[in-house]
């Protein structure tokens, strides 16, 4: 922007300076020409007296001396009689035109080419009815003296206010550009997770923002304390609702206690304590940002979060006896999500296949790390789905009793925060539904296809640290 307002400036500028001056100039250059013939004709009135008094040579060529033309030998007069004084340039015929044609003395001077200029012939009646003509020889250089020096002044003003409108412009397009700077920055600021960035208003008033930055720059700074003050009220509403489950799952628990012994009793007791760890974690994630500005902390290992989220489930997988595989989640593999909102996703993929198959529907998960993305793949061996498009419609709520169609919405838009994508099909290995989630760790061009993925075969389980 600041280069635009330059570069307006000086068009603008530019061409106003030429509408004014290149006239100015070619009246200055019209007025050094004027101004030489009319000295010219003072030159030739100035003996008017002389031939009106005498037509003898000798008077006049004392007349002609006295002049400044006649000094510079510029000046000559024809006499009636057919003599000469002073050194003569025009053309017979021009003088014949000057001398014959205008008998009647009407004293009206015109100029005609000569050598090295123009000759002014001044027509002056004399004596007994004839005509006596003055020629005042006009140089070339006396039509254009000081038109040289007009057009350079005229030329270092066009500059100079080309130079001051670049100045100026300069200075606003500063004032602009660094208003509109430091607005994206805090921009980006808020949006890299720092909820405490605020536009200095009152700083960028004393910097001569314009007014309309300033208001961008306020309804920024309302912004940003609207999303504060909803991210302490999600904390506050989180806090709540986790709270109230902890009555049904001491309920859980209690009754948990009283399963006695037994794989499925010991699985069911691990998953209710899991449950009331997850609850109170929440409940303290949620108050210890209360009284503080709410961060946002990007980043976490996503090979540890679906680890943790698969090992979860298995527990529930064995009860309904679901065979199940985890593939390529060994290494760290960082993604720019938090370690809640992935876990969440996960839980929905996972989640889904349990309420929408069969007991006893074989599923897997597989991780994929490219270089500029994570590629998270989870199958299984159901039905698939009949219709993708509304699968993933937000609030569709197809799938039955407790569906409320928020899952893959919410994977999906998980997915779009980081630049990738989420897309449904049918898994390869187990024919049934396959999901995959491209979180975009980096900007790239295309990333490997989820078909190169190495995959594990249904009757092989890969699991790493789980069960």
């Amino acid at each position: 922007m600041r280069w635009a307002l330059v570069k307006a400036a000086v068009a603008g500028t530019t061409m106003v300076a030429l509408a004014f001056l290149i006239p100015l100039g070619l009246m200055v250059q019209q007025t050094a020409s004027d101004r030489a013939f009319t000295a010219a004709e003072r030159q030739a009135a100035a003996l008017g007296p002389a031939l009106a008094i005498t037509t003898d040579q000798d008077p006049i060529a004392r007349a002609v001396a006295s002049t400044d033309a006649g000094a510079h030998d510029r000046i000559a007069v024809h006499l009636p009689s057919g003599g000469l004084v002073g050194e003569g340039r025009a053309a017979a015929a021009d003088l014949a035109t000057a001398g014959g044609d205008r008998s009647d003395g009407s004293g009206r001077a015109f100029t005609v080419r000569v050598a090295g200029g123009f000759a002014l012939l001044q027509p002056v009646a004399v004596e007994g009815g004839r005509i006596a003509v003055v020629e005042v020889y006009v140089a070339e250089a006396d039509l254009s003296r000081g038109v040289g020096t007009a057009w350079l002044v005229l030329s270092l003003v066009a500059l100079a206010l080309v130079a001051i409108a670049v100045l100026v412009a300069d200075r606003l397009g500063a004032r602009i550009v660094g208003s509109a700077r430091r607005l994206a920055g805090a921009a980006r600021s808020l949006g890299a997770g720092n909820l405490a960035v605020r536009v200095p208003v009152d700083d960028a008033r004393a910097k001569g923002a314009p007014e309309e930055l300033r208001e961008a720059g306020h309804a920024f700074n309302a912004m940003a304390d609207r999303v504060v003050h909803l991210l302490a009220a999600e904390r506050e509403l989180a806090a709540d609702l986790s709270h109230r489950l902890r009555t049904p799952l001491t309920v859980l628990r209690l009754n948990a206690a009283s399963l006695g012994s037994g794989d499925a009793a010991d699985a069911t007791r691990h998953a209710v304590a899991q449950l009331e760890r997850e609850v109170d974690q929440i409940i303290r994630s949620a108050r210890r940002g209360r009284d503080e500005t709410p961060a946002v902390q990007l980043g976490c290992d996503a090979a540890e979060v679906i680890r943790e989220r698969v090992g979860f489930w298995s527990a529930l997988a064995e009860d309904e006896g679901r065979p199940w595989q985890l593939a390529g989640a060994d290494a760290p593999v960082h993604v720019p999500v938090q370690r809640g909102d992935l876990a969440a996703a996960v839980d929905a993929l996972l989640g889904n296949v349990f309420r929408h198959t069969a007991m006893g529907t074989a599923f897997s998960v597989d991780v994929l790390a490219t270089e500029s993305s994570v590629i998270v793949l989870v199958g299984d061996a159901g039905p698939g789905f009949t219709d993708p498009e509304a699968a993933i419609e937000r609030g569709s709520g197809h799938g039955g009793e407790g569906s409320t169609g928020l899952g893959l919405d919410i994977v999906r838009k998980l997915t779009e925060a980081t630049g990738g994508d989420l897309a449904l099909g049918r898994s390869a290995g187990l024919g049934g539904a396959e999901i995959r989630l491209r979180l975009q760790t980096r900007p790239s061009g295309d990333t490997p296809r989820a078909g190169r993925r190495r995959r594990v075969r249904p009757g092989r389980r890969r699991t790493a640290g789980v069960e």
